[in-house]
């Protein structure tokens, strides 16, 4: 009976994972057509957002990179958020070389708030466009046409969001490239159900969408108290297959600098997944069926296969690796297929070895990032 149950599990895991592997993934990494580029001559206004506290050295870089873009009416807006590094005198120096840089400045956040929510709110009020594009102070955009092509969504087609990709700087340790593939997966599930109507979360780093609409629905209204979510939890409240729209260009992306240890590392995905546990019903079960079923089918494969081999049913043995290395061969397919599209860079051969150990990283600090009660930004 035992043996009988694991096999039930087996197929019925793997034909989920297939149906999220081939219509839900591949929606983006084999069907999506890369967005075609803005080329309206008359372009509205974009403000830039970027909440920054301590980040003296990361501005200074970001700042002039910027400037470089090839968009003609668009302005940068710093919310200088408490920070005492000289963040301040920074900011006045790079006001006088760039005119269309405009600050806001933080000295103390209310108590029944959240710090980045606060900081977000005051610079968004004070905008002087609709169109908003947010990243952060240790990103930067990988092309000049970055503004063009991420606002064109809610420039031109009446889109209240347009969600982005963000991928993190590559070196050689195997935390980075933990952090890329991780990155990636998580970039292929929120895309991909984006492209299907059924957004459920964007990042910060890369994100847009109408300040009008964020003033006219209050803000962060229901959200405040919560240390974290300006971005995925705002995302998840308020988009929807019609507001939405999902850009997939490699020149829309941003990079960002990687943590270089598991420790700062683990306490970045605690705070991702604390937002996590107040996402829509729906929106957890899109992920969670996904994470849910992975975890069954590698038990369950694993389990058989011992099982089988043990018992010298080589038949049966063969089908289970064989099922096993085409899960892992598709996979490996749609990250680099995705990876492509998203990024121009096909690379992505530690994906299957990666999603071998995938179930346990999910469920340990999904866990721990659950049932924390606080998290912080800066």
């Amino acid at each position: 009976m035992f043996i009988e149950i694991l096999w039930i599990l087996f197929f019925i895991s793997l034909a989920v994972q297939l149906f999220y592997i081939l219509f839900i993934f591949g929606r983006l990494a084999f069907f999506h057509t890369n967005r075609t580029k803005s080329t309206t001559s008359e372009k509205e206004g974009v403000t830039v957002i970027i909440a920054a506290h301590n980040e003296r050295t990361n501005l200074k870089k970001l700042i002039p990179i910027l400037f470089e873009q090839e968009y003609p009416n668009f302005e940068v807006m710093v919310i200088n958020d408490r920070s005492y590094d000289g963040t301040k005198r920074v900011l006045e120096k790079l006001m006088e070389i760039y005119p269309r840089l405009r600050t806001v400045t933080v000295n103390y956040t209310p108590n029944h708030v959240t710090s980045k929510k606060y900081a977000l709110t005051l610079g968004i009020k004070v905008a002087k466009n609709d169109v908003l594009l947010l990243t952060d102070a240790d990103c930067w955009p990988k092309s000049t046409k970055w503004i063009d092509i991420m606002t064109a969504p809610v420039r031109t087609e009446g889109k209240d969001f347009a969600l982005g990709f963000s991928q993190y700087e590559e070196s050689k340790t195997l935390l980075n490239k933990w952090i890329q593939f991780e990155t990636l997966l998580n970039g292929i599930q929120y895309l991909s159900f984006g492209l299907l109507k059924a957004p459920y979360m964007g990042v910060g780093r890369n994100l847009c969408y109408r300040r009008s609409y964020f003033m006219e629905n209050k803000a962060f209204k229901g959200i405040w108290d919560i240390f974290c979510g300006d971005d995925d939890l705002y995302v998840n409240i308020h988009s929807n297959g019609r507001n939405t729209a999902v850009v997939v260009d490699p020149e829309s992306i941003t990079y960002t600098v990687p943590k270089e240890n598991w420790t700062d590392y683990v306490q970045q995905k605690k705070r991702h997944f604390h937002a996590g546990k107040y996402y829509r019903t729906g929106s957890k079960l899109q992920i969670g069926w996904y994470a849910f079923t992975h975890t069954v089918f590698w038990i369950s494969a694993l389990t058989l296969a011992v099982l089988t081999g043990i018992g010298q049913q080589w038949e049966q043995f063969l089908v289970i690796i064989g099922i096993i290395l085409v899960r892992s061969a598709l996979i490996t397919s749609v990250f680099k297929s995705a990876r492509k599209k998203l990024e121009g860079i096909s690379k992505a051969g530690w994906s299957a070895a990666f999603d071998f150990v995938y179930s346990a990283y999910f469920w340990f600090l999904g866990s721990m990032g659950y049932l924390s009660k606080r998290v912080r930004w800066k």
